[in-house]
């Protein structure tokens, strides 16, 4: 498989992710809908191991008595703008959607350097991620009309393997769904018997997501004997396809294989919410 020459140690954890699959749309993005849900949000403080985290809660401003759950892993960039605005739109199709924290308040990066030391910190260290996993789940749960039986938990970039990880691991979710995720993380990890549905999407131009670790996790999933395993690969997709500052920021750090791609987002987004409508 192509790989950048110029892909430097501190990428390599992101090396570890797996993702099969199939094709791409050609569209504009557009994840809200004509009759999308108006929502309310808030910032949420709550804490793992005494680490102080703050969270993003967004859900229908019309209360469900028993809504599914939904949790929202950032990119290794941090708790940013970028997951909120997912949140929120998860939020517009009828779910209650915490964006969690995995760094720690106010800890985000607009430099690589910031971002691998960050992310490495977490990927590194399994009882930190389960951790600070679980207490978002709580946080997630004790919301009022919450339905702790139905929930799904999506990631990105670093998220979508410890979206994948979690999932697998600590029977608290029924639905996964990893975005041009470092999901290698994933891979081995020993399932709990409660996830029924996953999504991987990744770019099939993405130098950071070796396309043979996808076929390992698929077989992996195939064995733990779950409802659906969906895996799409946009074919000229490269890395963080889903973010529209993704272009910006591959543009100022060149040694990142950064782009956005609208049909990829789009394509993604509508397989994720068929995923939850059967699962959720």
């Amino acid at each position: 498989m192509k790989r950048f020459s110029c892909l430097t140690p501190l990428f390599l954890f992101l090396l570890q992710a797996p993702f099969l699959a199939t094709s791409c749309a050609s569209s504009s993005a557009d994840h809200g809908s004509p009759a999308a849900a108006s929502i309310e949000s808030r910032e949420i403080q709550y804490e793992a191991d005494g680490v102080a985290l703050t969270g993003y809660l967004a859900r229908p401003s019309e209360h469900a008595k028993s809504a599914p759950g939904v949790l929202v892993i950032h990119e290794w960039w941090g708790h940013n703008d970028y997951v909120r605005r997912r949140a929120d739109e998860l939020a517009e199709l009828g779910y209650v959607a915490f964006a969690l924290d995995m760094y720690g308040s106010g800890k985000t990066a607009s430099h690589p350097t910031d971002a691998g030391a960050f992310a490495g910190e977490v990927m590194a260290n399994a009882d930190v991620m389960e951790a600070r996993f679980r207490a978002a789940l709580e946080v997630l749960n004790s919301q009022e009309g919450v339905n702790p039986n139905k929930t799904g938990a999506i990631g990105y970039c670093m998220g979508g393997g410890i979206a994948l990880k979690m999932a697998r691991e600590t029977a608290t979710v029924d639905a996964v769904a990893s975005f041009h995720g470092s999901v290698g993380a994933a891979l081995g990890a020993k399932d709990a018997g409660r996830l029924s549905y996953a999504l991987i999407a990744t770019g099939g131009a993405d130098p950071l997501v070796p396309l043979e670790q996808v076929e390992e996790l698929e077989e992996e999933l195939r064995t733990d004997g779950m409802k659906e395993i969906k895996t799409i690969i946009f074919p000229t997709a490269v890395h963080g396809f889903t973010n529209p500052d993704a272009t910006a920021m591959g543009e100022k750090f060149p040694d990142l294989p950064l782009a956005y791609d609208a049909a990829a987002d789009e394509r993604s987004w509508e397989a994720l919410k068929a995923m939850f409508a059967a699962a959720l």
